[in-house]
């Protein structure tokens, strides 16, 4: 971890904690849990969908569509994926025979209103999330308003600059050198392992990957589905430079990794 990164992180951590009520900064497991029973949902065809809307208003729609922003905008207070079997069975309800208008109708409400891109990041388990338009313009650097935020965004440079893998211990002993000893309470996060292993891997900005033939057991962590689409590599890289004073060209492999990616995704 380089010092300027390291003096940035803390200088957040102190300022914010000092401007933040706790009421904000508790984020309990609890609250990240979804409901664990899937309700039988098979997405209708065009010609279903188009014969249910003959009995269904555009007012009724359109109220429909507004409840299922308001339900991805308070999960996005949280940056917790949306599930479709909790959106049918908790917002769509009676109108599933029109899910995909009401998501088209959500979506684009969402893009023009919010700035929010809605994304299906898993196809297998139908898992949603909002990127922010706004977040990917401005870079990563730009969002290190919270010490939540900073503390992840540590975790995601130390990858990155890694090769894409970095197995745990790299990440415990990086904290530690912040003076955020995983292995104690923190006055700011926490229980610190719970915060990394389960928080950020529950929001898709970590994946979190058991190391096979290992005893004990030992994990890796590479970049989510949520941190692929929403940090930008270029920009991470060049605010990198920025604080070591050194051209990020320099770092050859994650300088060619940015830029032949293409991230952030075009809309």
């Amino acid at each position: 971890m380089v010092p300027g990164l390291a003096a940035r992180f803390l200088d957040v951590m102190t300022q914010r904690k000092r401007a933040t009520p706790s009421s904000q900064r508790q984020h309990g497991v609890s609250a990240l849990q979804e409901d664990e029973d899937d309700i039988p949902f098979t997405q209708p065809s065009t010609s279903q969908v188009q014969k249910a809307l003959e009995n269904v208003t555009p007012a009724q729609l359109d109220h429909k569509a507004s409840e299922v922003v308001q339900y991805f905008l308070v999960k996005q207070q949280k940056k917790i994926p949306v599930r479709r079997a909790d959106l049918v069975k908790h917002v769509v309800k009676e109108y599933r025979n029109i899910f995909p208008e009401i998501m088209k109708s959500a979506s684009k409400t969402l893009d023009q209103v919010f700035g929010l891109k809605l994304v299906e990041i898993d196809n297998k388990n139908h898992l949603y999330i909002l990127i922010s338009k706004l977040e990917n313009v401005d870079g990563p650097h730009t969002s290190v308003s919270s010490p939540k935020v900073g503390l992840l965004f540590v975790i995601l440079s130390v990858i990155f600059m890694k090769g894409g893998v970095v197995r745990e211990n790299v990440i415990w002993n990086t904290l530690k050198k912040l003076r955020v000893d995983p292995g104690e309470k923190h006055a700011e996060f926490g229980d610190v392992k719970r915060l990394v292993t389960d928080e950020f891997v529950r929001q898709r900005y970590l994946e979190c990957v058991r190391i096979p033939h290992t005893e004990p057991v030992e994990h890796e962590f590479h970049w989510g589905q949520r941190a692929e689409l929403e940090v930008s590599k270029v920009k991470l890289l060049e605010f990198l430079g920025q604080l070591h004073d050194q051209d990020p060209q320099l770092w050859s492999q994650q300088f060619k990794e940015a830029h032949s990616s293409v991230n952030p995704p075009s809309s």
